[in-house]
């Protein structure tokens, strides 16, 4: 079984401030990036997956505002394959009202969080709430962590090791903590080899192969191939592209000393039953 846990769903660009859709034009070095979100097209480059979580997205800082309203109107025109989360941005009035409704009368199964692109710490205070609705109805929290093109969101919302915060005082909680926190993917193996809960995808990085190595071999050397979930990050790239990147890293090696990652490795982070991981098997 193969499970995207990262996928997108918002109306590009009726859902982005100016600032934000300009800027995006530096979200990858090699190609420019189209944010337009359709759900064929998503199938089209996702042949080999079986389930797929997707969510918009709130940060006022970024200018990106995506209703959570319009995320369930995704998932329920197609339910077989679609799991929604609700998102909110904790610095902005009303945002418990909108978890709850996200969760209570949407039916959205998770959360998720951009932290730097709202610029707030996940440890702050202010989430206490948030953590606590998560554990009390066990939803699953999954955080941007890395870098971004935004001028305006802070990288010290980002770092990964502010997790470990979190992890501590709600155990219980899953977090997963998007594309491998690059590049701080030394805190992100940290944290997660840390708490039994905790777990990072590795959306969006298969088209910087070298840096992806590297990353997966810190993930190899600490032994938690096991915390790693497959995701795509789409409009970003797609699942297949993701897919045939992983399989394709030990190619770049030949002809030189360096160590190889565990294909069996590999190929469990792609075929994991992360749905199952995160408790929300059907």
């Amino acid at each position: 079984m193969i499970i995207d846990v990262h996928s997108h769903a918002w109306q590009y660009p009726l859902h982005f401030e100016e600032t934000f859709q300009q800027q995006a034009q530096r979200a990858r070095a090699d190609d420019q990036v189209d944010l337009t979100v359709r759900y064929d097209e998503y199938r089209a480059g996702a042949t080999l997956a079986d389930r797929t979580i997707v969510f918009g997205g709130k940060a006022r800082l970024s200018g990106l505002w995506v209703d959570d309203h319009y995320v369930a109107d995704y998932v329920r025109a197609h339910p077989d394959m679609l799991l929604g989360f609700l998102s909110v941005d904790p610095t902005q009035p009303d945002w418990e009202r909108e978890l709850r409704e996200g969760h209570q009368d949407l039916g959205l199964r998770g959360i998720k969080l951009l932290s730097m692109y709202a610029g707030f710490q996940p440890d702050d205070e202010r989430l206490n709430p948030l953590w606590a609705y998560a554990t009390a109805h066990q939803l699953p929290v999954l955080l941007h962590t890395g870098t971004t093109f935004i001028s305006q969101a802070p990288l010290e919302c980002t770092l990964p090791r502010h997790l470990d915060q979190v992890a501590i005082r709600y155990p219980d909680v899953k977090i997963i903590m998007a594309h491998l926190g690059h590049p701080y993917e030394h805190e992100c193996v940290a944290v997660i080899r840390k708490h039994p809960n905790v777990y990072s995808d590795v959306s969006a990085l298969h088209y910087r192969p070298f840096q992806l190595y590297h990353s997966l071999m810190l993930v190899q050397e600490y032994g938690v191939w096991d915390k790693i979930l497959f995701g795509s990050d789409y409009p970003f790239t797609t699942v297949d592209a993701s897919i045939r990147g992983l399989r394709q890293l030990n190619q770049q090696l030949a002809g030189t000393a360096l160590p190889k990652l565990s294909s069996d490795g590999i190929e469990g982070v792609i075929q994991r039953d992360s749905l199952r991981l995160l408790g929300l098997a059907d």
